[in-house]
C-alpha cells in the first residue's frame, strides 16, 4: 500500500488550469524528486497536498493505520497532525523568536498536555516542556545548530535559516516531508552539505521525502524516482537515469532538442 496516493488532481484558478489531472504516488521511506520549469505548478502542487489550496477535482489520500484517509477539505494544522511536514520556497520562520522557540512551537502541535494542565502549570506540564526542550536540542544538534538555540532566527546566516526550517518541519514528526527548493540561494559548498543532510534525514528519520529542486546534481544524486511537471501536467516519471534520457524532459527542461 502506498503511503500517499494522488489521483486526477486538478486546480483551476478562474479559467486557468494550474494543475491538471496529476497522478502521484509515494511509498514509505522513499526520496522522490519533483522537477520542472519555472511556472510548471510544482509549488501549487505542494500547496494542494498540504491544504493551503483545495483542489478543483481529484483525490489526495494518506495511509493511516492500514486505512486510506482523504486530506481534502481539512485544515492545514489537521493535515500536519496527519503526518505532512513542509518547508517553503521563501523561508517562513518566526524571525523574531529564538532558534529554540521556533522548534518548540512546531513540537507543541504533537503535545499531549491539555489546555487546563497548561493553564494551571501542573507537574505534567513542566515534565512535558522539559522533554520537548531536550528533544528540540537533540534535533538541532543533528543540524549543527545546538550552539544557536538562543539566537533570533532572523540573525542566522541564510544557510542556517534553511536548516532551521527543515528542523522545524521535522519537529512535527511527519510521515511525509515536502522540501520546496531547499538549496535556493545556497553556494556550491552549502548545496553539497545539504545533499548529504537530506540523505541523512531520510536514513535517520525513516520518512518519505518529496523534493522540489532546480539543482539537477542534487536531485539526480539523492532521488530514487523523479516526477516531471510542465504547464501543470505530469509529463514523465522514472528513475534518475530514465529521466536523463527522456527526450520530452530534455526538450522541456534539461536543455537540448
Amino acid at each position: 500500500m502506498s503511503l500517499l496516493e494522488v489521483k486526477k488532481l486538478t486546480k483551476n484558478f478562474g479559467g486557468l488550469s494550474a494543475i491538471s489531472n496529476v497522478h502521484l504516488e509515494l511509498k514509505e521511506n522513499e526520496l522522490v524528486g519533483l522537477i520542472g520549469p519555472n511556472g510548471a505548478g510544482k509549488t501549487t502542487l505542494f500547496n494542494l497536498l498540504t491544504g493551503v489550496y483545495q483542489p478543483t477535482e481529484g483525490s489526495i489520500e494518506i495511509e493511516t493505520n492500514g486505512q486510506r484517509e482523504s486530506v481534502i477539505g481539512k485544515k492545514t494544522y489537521t493535515i500536519t497532525d496527519m503526518g505532512f511536514g513542509r518547508t517553503f520556497q521563501n523561508i517562513r520562520l518566526f524571525k523574531n523568536l529564538t532558534v529554540l522557540d521556533n522548534v518548540l512551537i512546531a513540537m507543541h502541535s504533537k503535545s499531549k498536555v491539555g489546555t487546563l494542565k497548561s493553564v494551571l502549570r501542573l507537574p505534567s506540564y513542566y515534565a512535558s516542556e522539559s522533554k520537548m526542550k531536550k528533544e528540540a536540542i537533540e534535533l538541532l544538534k543533528i543540524f549543527s545548530l545546538e550552539n544557536k538555540v538562543d539566537e533570533l532566527a532572523k540573525n542566522l546566516p541564510y544557510g542556517e535559516q534553511r536548516r532551521l526550517e527543515i528542523v522545524r518541519a521535522l519537529a512535527t514528526k511527519p510521515k511525509v516531508l515536502f522540501l520546496d527548493e531547499p538549496a535556493a540561494g545556497m553556494n556550491p559548498q552549502e548545496t553539497a552539505d545539504l545533499t548529504a543532510l537530506i540523505r541523512q534525514i531520510q536514513k535517520d528519520f525513516k520518512i518519505t521525502i518529496l523534493l522540489i529542486e532546480h539543482d539537477m546534481s542534487l536531485v539526480m544524486n539523492v532521488c530514487e524516482r523523479i516526477y516531471v511537471l510542465e504547464y501543470g501536467r505530469m509529463i514523465a516519471h522514472g528513475t534518475p537515469e530514465e529521466i536523463k534520457g527522456n527526450k520530452q524532459v530534455i526538450k522541456a527542461y534539461l536543455g537540448g532538442e
